[in-house]
């Protein structure tokens, strides 16, 4: 009897820090039952590999920089059935869309000697920005169980069971002390999706934000519960302008409090 022949995974990298393709490696025994129930066809951070598309699943890491890069990610998109996107960077623009809030030619000019042979965009965008995208996996970094359930899922052709609600909830669950309503902490977990696993108020810190904007997040009642502290025009932009910046509403919210 011929063996049932095993689904392509490839997972693709653009402008990032790698640190999602990295979540992967990290499931550890998790990544043994990935590994025994797919072909890893393309994956140069564990293996040189290669396996020849189309791809049945593909994981795309990083943000679309570069003219090169917008056109090697519809090249990917043809070869892949599925493509999922993982990663701040890949859904949003990652931390180095805050270019997109200033000149980019400024920045080549100060940091770069020869400044001519640099070729980039004006903005660095999500990926959905350029081609179809079949599902958006949050996180800087995402979590690593929540990538495996995704990968499941697609794999066995189910929706994947992600959190849409906010970050308020694990804090309820957990039994934590809210910070902004015991220390007055600015704090970003009733407008951010859940997924960390809770990690920074039980600590006594705000949530910075990391896995992106909740499923219609009200930034600006929460953006006027932070003014009505005292906190400055200033610094409620740049709350709004960390790893999602460029998130639609986190990237609005932060353009309405910019200094005229």
């Amino acid at each position: 009897m011929a063996r049932a022949k095993k689904p392509k995974l490839a997972v693709w990298k653009f402008a990032s820090c790698d640190g999602c393709q990295l979540s992967l490696l990290d499931c550890e025994d998790e990544l043994l039952a990935v590994a025994a129930n797919v072909d890893i066809a393309h994956f140069p951070e564990a293996t040189r590999a290669v396996i020849a598309g189309p791809y049945d699943l593909s994981l795309v890491e990083g943000s679309i920089t570069t003219p090169d890069d917008a056109e090697r990610i519809h090249k990917i998109r043809r070869r892949s059935k599925r493509l999922i996107t993982i990663g701040a960077c890949a859904t949003a623009g990652g931390i180095q869309a805050l270019r997109n809030f200033a000149r980019i030619d400024d920045y080549i000019n100060y940091v770069y000697a020869r400044p001519e042979y640099i070729d980039t965009l004006a903005k660095s965008t999500p990926i959905h920005d350029h081609v179809w995208v079949d599902f958006e996996l949050r996180g800087c970094p995402i979590d690593r169980f929540q990538l495996v359930e995704v990968i499941n899922a697609f794999l066995n052709e189910r929706r994947p069971n992600i959190p849409r609600y906010s970050q308020c909830v694990e804090c309820k669950r957990s039994g934590a002390v809210c910070v902004m309503v015991s220390r007055g902490t600015l704090c970003l977990g009733p407008v951010t999706q859940a997924g960390c696993g809770n990690l920074c108020p039980p600590l006594g810190r705000g949530c910075y934000g990391c896995f992106g904007p909740m499923e219609a997040p009200n930034t600006m009642s929460l953006a006027g519960w932070f003014r009505e502290k005292d906190t400055s025009a200033d610094a409620v932009r740049d709350l709004f302008r960390t790893f999602n910046a460029g998130a639609a509403p986190f990237r609005k919210e932060s353009e309405a409090h910019e200094q005229r």
